[in-house]
């Protein structure tokens, strides 16, 4: 597999990735450990992708340290050590610059290198990425590490550009951090973001204003740092963790975002539980045992009960009962990534702490000194957007991706939705991987055990490809096809296809994204196997040559 050529002034590689967070570094790594030619392109100066940008108050990992971190290594997992279960941001960028240094990956990765546009070039099968900057760099291959949550949505509302205050977003907060001491602050948005930063914003401001358009489901899970001697128990036992997290349905077997859920199929129906059984469940296990039955995931009857019962426990928290009743979701819980919060419902407690519910009176603008409703205006110093992202694809359609005989990737899924083969490969798109595309299990699962799964696999691949001799692997629209049906048959009648469900599981937050589940929810564990066999069926699904 010879490096790809390019006209004068060109950089040329093997590989390129674009992306230095979580997936490119491992993908740098493992191209490099085969001996390609590669590097990093990255728009940042420094690495450390979601975790680098995403740096507001309270913004904290929903999966353990110990498993929300590279297995590959032996050596870097006894040399770092974690200091807290749920780690914060802070930490968890800590430790990708001391594996990028621990692994000397900073040589190859072009900082302040934003792509703008990647073309594929058939008569030589290789891509050439250009940059905002007017540089060109080419590559045989080319791996998309972008992020699942990388692309922020920009609210479209009328007067931003008027405040006169400081307008604050969540997904590029300052690094130098903000003081909000004093001030009267508005948080818009009630996701992941929104809920983590709430509590500790309104431990500083003089007064806090959530604006809330869609409520959302809590589960308590207050963070710490480990225990003396805690850690280091655990650091001993990693193969043991490790290995079962490899079999768990979602990459991870400890306390994550998504243990309740598990932990609901294991309980008893809420349907046929008496009063006093619902009752009681809230009373031991609070917002959470509203929500803990076996019926709940698959019967609509039984969520819509368990919400009822989870306004209920929340209304055993928030004394004001019109802000309790406000606080209650309208759509099915589960059908949202679930959020992990700490202190959120005590919160509205405080005397300087005001929800304004967006279903009674939406926002009709920013002014010069604040928000404007339909319910009245709100005066504040203040705003922070905390408003979602273009989940799993907005990444990649954000640039100019042109494939072969001139195919557009913004376009293909805007006019058929976000597809690909395995969430690895696009058909149309020859040599170009994804890590963690639509179709991939990343949405429901444990982020960083799926990128390794997914980084391997294409490490295999390439190796695969230089000892036949072929120079280009692209899916085929028929395989793509196949699995996509497969991934949507895994769903189908679920409560992630709810109408009342906008989530960034299935696009619906995005205005003009086509509504389709993005993920694989058959688990990790069957999601390798799948992968493995078409690997050992000489790749079934791609043209190799």
């Amino acid at each position: 597999m010879p490096a790809a050529t390019g006209s004068s002034g060109t950089a040329e590689h093997d590989v390129i990735v674009v992306g230095a967070g979580f997936s490119g570094l491992y993908a740098l790594h493992k191209v490099r450990e085969l001996g390609l030619r590669a590097c990093i392109l990255e728009r940042a100066d420094a690495v450390g992708g979601t975790w680098l940008y995403n740096r507001y108050p309270g913004a904290r990992c929903d999966i353990e340290s110990v498993e929300y971190s590279y297995s590959f290594s032996d050596e870097i997992q006894q040399e770092w050590t974690w200091t807290e279960v749920l780690p914060g941001q802070a930490e968890i960028e800590a430790y990708l610059n001391f594996v990028t240094d621990r692994l000397d990956l900073r040589r190859d990765i072009h900082f302040h290198t934003d792509v703008a546009a990647m073309t594929f070039d058939e008569p030589t099968s290789t891509w050439q990425l250009d940059t905002a900057a007017g540089e060109s760099f080419t590559a045989r291959f080319v791996i998309a590490a972008t992020g699942i949550l990388s692309t922020p949505l920009v609210p479209d509302i009328a007067g931003m550009g008027s405040f006169a205050g400081d307008a604050l977003f969540s997904s590029r907060y300052p690094r130098e951090g903000y003081d909000f001491t004093g001030k009267r602050v508005a948080v818009i948005g009630t996701g992941s973001t929104g809920v983590q930063a709430t509590p500790v914003v309104a431990e500083q401001a003089e007064h806090l204003y959530l604006f809330q358009r869609s409520a959302a489901y809590t589960m308590p899970a207050s963070p710490r740092a480990y225990e003396p001697g805690e850690f280091e128990g655990l650091q001993a036992r990693y193969p043991e963790i490790r290995a079962a997290q490899h079999s768990s349905f979602i990459g991870a077997a400890r306390l994550n975002a998504f243990s309740a859920l598990l932990q609901a199929m294991e309980r008893p129906p809420i349907k046929t539980a008496t009063r006093e059984e619902q009752l009681a469940a809230i009373e031991e296990r609070g917002v959470n045992g509203a929500l803990l039955w076996g019926d709940v995931l698959f019967d609509m009857e039984a969520n819509r009960m368990a919400t009822v019962l989870y306004g209920e426990a929340i209304a055993r928290i928030v004394e004001d009962p019109v802000t309790a009743a406000s606080l209650v979701p309208d759509h099915p819980f589960a059908c949202k990534r679930p959020i992990i919060d700490d202190g959120y419902y005590e919160t509205f407690n405080r005397p300087n702490v005001t929800l304004v519910d967006l279903r009674k009176g939406a926002i009709r603008s920013v002014t010069p000194t604040g928000i404007d409703t339909e319910q009245g205006a709100y005066e504040v110093d203040t705003i922070l957007y905390a408003t979602g992202f273009d989940a799993i694809t907005g990444a990649l359609s954000r640039l100019r991706v042109i494939g072969r005989d001139g195919i557009d990737l913004h376009e293909t899924w805007t006019a058929g939705g976000p597809a690909s083969y395995l969430g690895i490969q696009v058909a149309g798109f020859p040599n170009l991987f994804t890590i963690q595309g639509p179709g991939s299990p990343s949405a429901s699962s444990n982020f960083v055990a799926a990128l390794e799964q997914h980084v391997e696999w294409i490490g295999d691949c390439l190796a695969h490809l230089r000892a036949q001799g072929y120079r280009s692997i692209e899916a085929t629209e028929s395989a793509q096809m196949e699995w996509a049906d497969h991934a949507a048959s895994l769903v189908q009648g679920s409560i992630l296809l709810e109408p009342s469900c906008n989530s960034w599981y299935n696009g619906a937050n995005v205005p003009g994204k086509k509504r389709v589940y993005l993920g694989y929810t058959g688990g990790i564990p069957e999601y390798r196997r799948r992968c493995t066999e078409i690997a050992a069926d000489g790749y079934a699904g791609f043209k190799v040559c």
